[in-house]
């Protein structure tokens, strides 16, 4: 007996998600069909116009605005943002520096500093362990 492999599909929010683009600002076509893997990893390898150009000046999901600011998403809604925000929009929040972005900022660091710490320490009592 053959085991028949079907296609993989995914919802255009999902693809989306994956490719890291706001699903509002894609074409009609990506928005109402499926996306098979195969098409997601072309997608990848080979970037049609649009996805470059929605990748480079947005509008940009909170997730990638959050990293191109250096918050959590978390943080961009403790500062009042929102909604999907543009290159532009992103670069004059960074050139404004607004008190709630150092903020996040500086939280986010001692985050990441915290993690840092953890991470090390279990990989102290993992060696610790195995001795």
């Amino acid at each position: 007996m053959k085991s028949h492999q079907s296609t993989q599909t995914m919802k255009p929010a999902t693809a989306a998600k994956k490719l890291g683009v706001y699903l509002p600002a894609t074409p009609a076509e990506f928005q109402e069909g499926v996306v098979t893997r195969a098409e997601l990893n072309e997608f990848q390898a080979n970037p049609p116009e649009w996805l470059r150009a929605l990748r480079e000046n947005g509008p940009h999901p909170r997730p990638v605005v959050a990293a191109k600011l250096g918050v959590s998403i978390a943080g961009l809604a403790r500062g009042g943002v929102t909604e999907a925000l543009t290159s532009e929009q992103i670069q004059e929040i960074k050139d404004a520096a607004p008190e709630w972005l150092e903020k996040e900022r500086a939280t986010q660091a001692e985050v990441r500093k915290e993690a840092a710490r953890l991470k090390q320490r279990d990989a102290e009592k993992a060696d610790g362990a195995e001795s």
